[in-house]
């Protein structure tokens, strides 16, 4: 049997009268001049500006002379302006002129209710009417899965089917869509079930939605198998595929659809081409989202701004940071979001310098927002420009009246960390407008491992424990703490507290693209079909290295390993896998970038400074805190990380 969702909306006593004009029969909201006549003629449908013309003589007139359909048109054109006061007024009138509980003028005022975001208005209206129409409740359910609470729409879906009414193609994209809103995959997929039973699962809105569900879900081999099985496929349905992938991380299947839906001959719509080289940025899929820039320029959008913006906001997470800010000068119109993509670009990127000159430009053409501050301030914290940073803090406030969020006391709170004053950013936590989140302590925790400040790394972890327990990195970053500071015992106890809550230290994963096909490693991995010949690499690099300085730090080892076996250890992080095997796999001066899920240790980050010097190879490895841009010895964060 399936789930029922019981929830319906309150009706407190605000709610329950919140019809109350309707037993007023001196009810009048505004005082007009003019009211169009309803007498029937060539024209009876009213313009939207007439809808705000209502006069006091409407509540005169009998209901003879004013003809139902006339009502209706009068309606239509208030849920067009969403003329919440005037459709209320016209309700009144409706009400005592009997007229109120016509099925058709009242599915138009539910309609009316729900567009102007009253839903419980329109639920208590629907109470009182006969119910025999599916179009009556498909307006209702849309309501709800617009507006919420989405569990509402699902009870009142299972409510019309006990009605014995049949759903069509149009109540089922709404009772999906609420599913998608509460990722109820159970439901969602009892609600596809009822779809195939009654004919609808092939109808390109219903396919559509069910797209859209299971790739809200994370089921987007689900969404693909919908897609499939449709045969007459619209530009809709396949726009709903592409957002599925571009979602779910996908940026190599958005390509080869778009690819597809060329050949059959619909043109992408900027949204679509939006989305998907947003989800090549989110990833770093750079050499995806340069096919997707010229699928895109193919298809005549070159001078769409829209479209330039994201390319703008796609080649700077990419680290092309050179590319994106071509692309920003050619911008047409440079609005808000193409400033803060080009200046959070910067700033990620570590060049803070870069960043700082675009804001004054940007404060001469546009108005910063919150998204700016972020930006600007995240270059502060990367380039450890401390006075500067608390310059834009209180600016942010005082000369734009922007409110700090989480995001933007984050930022302060690592820039206070990287430049060791750990005390203030501790002090600046708690004297904070806003709660901490996990973010902001593990910007603590980190500047503490930086800094080796023991007694603040525990109060941080202690924070961190409350709010993410089952993340494990925390708890090593302490255990590194204790570990450079010869605390063996917090090590042990670190260890043990993991143990006893079944936790194991994340691994960590290092890849590379090399000709369209991505290589991952693990530390010390010997499974790639080249190991011998990575391997052997390294120790090439590692004489050389050696001769030119230096000196492997394995401070953060387990003392209770031997010295050779804790140098080992390091060198062959998976980091330095993946640069090895992309130096023997590509020509000399190719430029190598490497994606890393947890943190560049301070060891291997010493070591790719090196191996960017001997090689002459520009090298960016992309971490989970930032992207690194080595070259000539030097990493573009300032050993700032």
């Amino acid at each position: 049997m399936p789930l029922r969702f019981v929830t319906k909306p309150k009706r407190t006593s605000a709610s329950s009268s919140s019809l109350s004009f309707l037993i007023n029969p001196t009810f009048t909201l505004f005082s007009y001049h003019s009211f169009p006549s309803p007498t029937p003629q060539r024209n009876t449908n009213p313009k939207p500006d007439q809808t705000l013309c209502l006069s006091s003589k409407l509540r005169a007139l009998p209901a003879q002379q004013s003809p139902s359909s006339y009502y209706v048109s009068l309606l239509q054109s208030c849920i067009a302006r969403k003329a919440i006061n005037p459709g209320k007024q016209l309700h009144a009138h409706l009400w005592h002129m009997g007229l109120g509980l016509d099925i058709v003028i009242a599915t138009r005022l539910v309609n009316l209710y729900c567009v102007c975001d009253s839903v419980t208005d329109a639920h208590i209206l629907f109470d009182r009417i006969p119910k025999g129409n599916v179009f009556l409740w498909n307006v209702l359910i849309r309501g709800y899965a617009w507006n919420g609470p989405y569990e509402a729409a699902i009870s009142l879906y299972y409510e019309m089917l006990d009605y014995g009414l049949v759903p069509d193609n149009f109540t089922f994209p709404f009772v999906l869509k609420a599913c998608s809103a509460l990722s109820a995959i159970a439901e969602g997929r009892k609600i596809h079930e009822h779809a195939i039973r009654t004919g609808w699962e092939k109808d390109v809105f219903v396919g559509a939605a069910l797209i859209d569900m299971y790739a809200k879900c994370g089921f987007v081999g689900s969404a693909r198998q919908i897609f499939e099985k449709i045969e007459v496929r619209d530009a809709v349905l396949w726009n709903s595929m592409l957002a599925a992938y571009s979602q779910n991380g996908c940026p190599d299947e958005s390509l080869a659809l778009c690819s597809e839906m060329a050949l059959a001959g619909l043109r992408p719509t900027e949204a679509t081409l939006v989305t998907v080289i947003s989800a090549s940025a989110d990833i770093a899929a750079l050499p995806q989202g340069m096919e997707l820039h010229g699928f895109s320029w193919r298809h005549g959008f070159e001078s769409n701004d829209r479209v330039k913006t994201a390319l703008v906001d796609m080649y700077a997470k990419c680290g092309s940071v050179l590319i994106a800010r071509n692309l920003f000068e050619r911008l047409k119109e440079k609005r808000v979001v193409s400033w803060n993509a080009m200046i959070t670009g910067y700033a990620m990127h570590g060049h803070a310098t870069e960043a700082l000159v675009l804001f004054e430009g940007m404060k001469e053409k546009a108005l910063p927002d919150h998204i700016t501050f972020v930006g600007v301030l995240a270059a502060c914290s990367h380039g450890g420009l401390l006075d500067e940073g608390w310059m834009f803090f209180e600016s942010m406030e005082r000369d734009y009246r922007i409110d700090p969020t989480v995001q933007h006391y984050t930022c302060m709170v690592d820039l206070l960390g990287h430049c060791g004053r750990l005390d203030e950013a501790y002090d600046l936590i708690m004297q904070m407008k806003v709660l901490p989140d996990s973010g902001m302590w593990g910007a603590l925790l980190n500047s503490c491992k930086i800094h080796g400040n023991v007694e603040l790394g525990e109060v941080a972890l202690e924070k961190l424990i409350e709010l993410e327990p089952n993340d494990s990195g925390n708890y090593v970053i302490l255990s590194n703490i204790y570990a450079q500071a010869g605390k063996w015992e917090g090590v042990a106890r670190m260890r043990k507290l993991m143990i006893d809550r079944g936790m194991k230290k994340s691994i960590a994963c290092s890849w590379i693209e090399v000709k369209n096909k991505v290589h991952a490693f693990l530390s010390g991995d010997n499974s790639h079909p080249d190991s011998d010949a990575i391997y052997a690499e390294l120790n090439r690099l590692g004489v050389r290295m050696k001769e030119a300085g230096y000196v492997p730090a394995t401070g953060s080892v387990f003392h209770d390993v031997e010295d050779d076996e804790k140098t080992t250890m390091v060198c062959s992080h998976s980091e330095r896998l993946a640069i090895a095997f992309g130096l023997i796999s590509t020509p000399p001066g190719t430029r190598i970038l490497i994606t890393k899920n947890l943190r560049v240790c301070e060891d291997c980050h010493d070591a790719i400074k090196f191996i960017s010097k001997i090689t002459e190879r520009e090298i960016t490895v992309r971490d989970i805190n930032l992207y690194h841009h080595f070259g000539d010895g030097i990493c573009s964060c300032g050993d700032y990380w």
